[in-house]
């Protein structure tokens, strides 16, 4: 009832309602199977030859499931993995909070240092800190829990302290918990299984709340954040997880001195970390890496379950088949996987990323280990040159404001050749079982095997949720434009400026607000491409098309090194396709020229964003290249876009005028300086710019076209000429709503 409702009829708040039983309905299911569970506590399974063929003897399976069930035990394991999820949360927090400030500051603003607060595990090669380092685990993962409370600091800079000495504490405590299990492998195994979990709950977590998770730190209650709630779970988490870690003081140690490198396990750990985080963080990054627009021939948002089942399938197969993890094979298929979503797109290129996805959680047990096994020196070097690698992650893109960046500019490819490499150097560095141990009495029992089974039971929930949220997701495509007896498309554009406002709050919904109250059709976002570490491999326009039932083309994914521009549209997008505009000095020029069904009849819609005033040369080149698509169009075409040009000088000539076929919204408008609407072959009835507030840096401009209607005069009519369907809403008049209000004119024109 509810669904048809939120489907068909739009009730709002019946989305809401049926999310809440479908999310019960799954939750019971899971619970009523844990208990009844119980009820199984006194069986065997076992498997006998009765014809006495089998040279062994009776075997019991306990493999994966254990014989009984206990509640002691349950808690134990799901307080594991929630610590590996908040680990993973605020490892992802750290790279938003230090990119609000190069943000705002337009170039490095010394706070990117704090990127470094990761090597913490370093502390651990001195013998005189770490056995206190170890005994006091438990305070340290508490005093983590500061990158959750950076919340309550309202002032950007303090919050990013804050989550920087929380992440801190967070690498210091993991690496502190896995060397003090180095002497019990099945302890040590099922924390690297609890951090591995970890991953996939965060990643779920950003799959069900659109690319965000809801304890960040630019999260709050308003915006869709649940950080007491997150906090809360976390602080009983630690109490119940590091009530169990000691140091090394029985079982086996290994005294051999490795015989491999200590460098090579530590490259290996840094390309494990940094494949995950790059890639598997969030499940739509690599499903955006191989978008190329529509018609759709490859993996979408809602897909994302795909990538979670694959991570899924990798920690299984770590579990049950923990030997293949480690042959030439495994490595080979990462290879694989890595050439694939590299140098393919669509499923051909998704599937690249599946094989990733699958080998990466493999790996993480054997790495882990073997970064134990060869002293704590390793986790230092692993998170050292794994913040290297994300630095270089971001040069590819950033190479015009940062030092050195030509270097590396547009190439993913290099980095992603270094990643495979150090995994490869990883796998080679495994110490092999025949290192020979001394025994020493046994002062604590090891895990028992019937623990897989509980991190089993967790990964098979999570993959239901999964699959729920990607059911619940997954698009309509019926919507409808907000005055389709009027023929009129309502366009706009925006620079979102990576979706983070001026106080470093997620601004996705207040941009949803304002794009709804002015009832925009089709709206292009510039700064839009935020599928990188730095800034938290999330997508705005997922939550924004969803909520406002529109569709959706990313634009190019984050392996074109641009900055992002997407499409958003009530009306279906017919075909859509990416260009790189010339660029031989700065920064990349990404464009998305689409047809639309609008009314029945076809219109194209270019976003656009230009170089920067530093390159003439480059403005001048994307111009000329522009001005061709637009003229050589046949249809009606409205351009939404970021120009850097004054209004009837220079570059503006070849937008506007014979070249292109294309007309000013509104030639008298002289005030304006980065964006820009032409249109050709449509009528043009209206235009308003609409302050910002505090979400961006931009303001938003509007134009509304009348389909099936020739371009008309730039004649001003008054407002009590146009028809209702026509005008623009009357509460952005005067001083506005929520410090949005008509500016530059105090109010729109309309035009005959």
């Amino acid at each position: 009832m509810w669904r048809v409702d939120h489907k068909v009829h739009k009730v709002a708040g019946a989305y809401t309602t049926y999310a809440f039983f479908e999310w019960a309905l799954i939750f019971f299911d899971v619970g009523f199977d844990a208990v009844t569970a119980m009820d199984f506590d006194t069986f065997e399974l076992v498997v006998r030859d009765r014809k006495g063929s089998s040279r062994g003897n009776d075997k019991i399976l306990q493999k994966g499931f254990g014989s009984s069930f206990s509640w002691s035990e349950a808690f134990d394991v799901g307080a594991d993995v929630y610590n590996g999820f908040i680990f993973w949360s605020m490892l992802t927090s750290l790279g938003l909070t230090v990119w609000y400030f190069p943000l705002w500051h337009m170039g490095i603003s010394g706070y990117e240092v704090l990127v470094m607060c990761t090597v913490s595990p370093f502390l651990l090669c001195s013998k005189r800190l770490r056995s206190p380092i170890v005994r006091h685990v438990r305070t340290i993962s508490l005093l983590s829990l500061s990158g959750l409370l950076a919340i309550l600091a309202k002032k950007p800079e303090y919050r990013l302290f804050a989550v920087a000495f929380g992440v801190s504490m967070a690498c210091l405590a993991w690496s502190a918990t896995w060397y003090a299990e180095r002497s019990q492998i099945a302890r040590l195994e099922a924390r690297i299984l609890a951090w591995n979990l970890g991953l996939i709950m965060s990643s779920l977590s950003k799959f069900a709340f659109w690319t965000n998770n809801p304890t960040w730190p630019i999260m709050h209650a308003d915006n869709g954040g649940w950080n007491k709630v997150g906090f809360l779970l976390a602080f009983l988490s630690i109490l119940r997880s590091t009530r169990s870690v000691r140091d090394n003081r029985g079982g086996s140690e290994i005294l051999d001195t490795p015989q491999k490198s200590w460098i090579l396990a530590g490259l290996g750990l840094a390309g494990l970390l940094f494949g995950m985080h790059s890639l598997l963080s969030d499940s739509s990054t690599m499903i955006l890496w191989v978008w190329e627009g529509f018609p759709v021939r490859g993996p979408i948002a809602a897909n994302g379950v795909l990538t979670i089942a694959a991570m899924g399938a990798g920690v299984l197969s770590s579990i049950f088949y923990a030997g293949a993890t480690l042959n030439l094979a495994n490595f080979l298929f990462a290879t694989l996987g890595a050439f694939l979503i590299t140098c393919y797109h669509n499923w051909a290129g998704f599937a690249g990323a599946l094989l990733l996805a699958t080998c990466l959680p493999s790996l993480g047990t054997p790495l882990i280990t073997s970064a134990v096994r060869h002293g704590p020196v390793t986790f230092g070097l692993g998170f050292l040159v794994y913040n290297i690698l994300v630095l270089a992650h971001v040069w590819v893109v950033a190479y015009a404001f940062v030092p050195g960046g030509p270097l590396l500019r547009e190439h993913t490819d290099w980095v992603m050749t270094v990643t495979v490499l150090f995994l490869g150097a990883g796998v080679y560095a495994v110490p092999r079982r025949e290192n020979k141990s001394k025994r020493r009495p046994q002062s604590s029992k090891q895990v028992p095997q019937r623990y897989v089974s509980y991190y089993t039971y967790i990964l098979a929930m999570l993959e239901l949720l999964a699959l729920s949220v990607s059911y619940l997701r997954f698009p309509t495509n019926d919507y409808q434009p907000y005055h389709k007896n009027d023929k009129v498309i309502t366009a706009g554009i925006w620079t979102i400026h990576f979706s983070l406002d001026n106080d470093m709050w997620s601004s996705e919904r207040r941009i949803r607000d304002l794009v709804k109250e002015l009832e925009i059709d089709v709206i292009g976002f510039l700064e839009s491409d935020l599928q990188r570490i730095i800034m938290g491999n999330r997508d705005t326009t997922q939550y924004i098309a969803e909520d406002l039932g529109m569709y959706v083309d990313y634009g190019p994914g984050p392996n074109k090194h641009t900055w992002g521009s997407a499409l958003l549209s009530k009306f279906p997008i017919l075909n859509s396709t990416h260009h790189l505009l010339p660029s031989p000095v700065g920064e990349l020029a990404p464009a998305i020229h689409a047809t639309l069904d609008a009314y029945g009849e076809l219109v194209d819609v270019i976003v656009f964003h230009s170089g920067q005033e530093e390159d003439p040369e480059d403005r001048r080149l994307q111009s000329e290249y522009l001005a061709k698509i637009m003229r050589e169009s046949p249809r009606p075409v409205i351009l939404l876009s970021y120009l850097v040009i004054k209004p009837l000088e220079g570059n503006y000539n070849t937008y506007v005028g014979e070249r292109s076929g294309m007309r000013d919204i509104d030639p008298s408008d002289w005030d304006r300086w980065c964006e820009y609407i032409l249109y050709k072959g449509i009528r043009r009835t209206g235009y308003a710019r609409v302050s910002r507030s505090t979400i961006t840096d931009t303001e938003l401009q509007v134009g509304k076209f009348v389909v099936g209607q020739g371009e008309g005069s730039d004649e001003r009519v008054d407002e009590s000429q146009v028809p209702d369907g026509l005008r623009f809403p009357s509460m952005f008049r005067g001083s506005g709503e929520r410090g949005h209000q008509y500016h530059v004119f105090d109010e729109p024109r309309y035009y005959q």
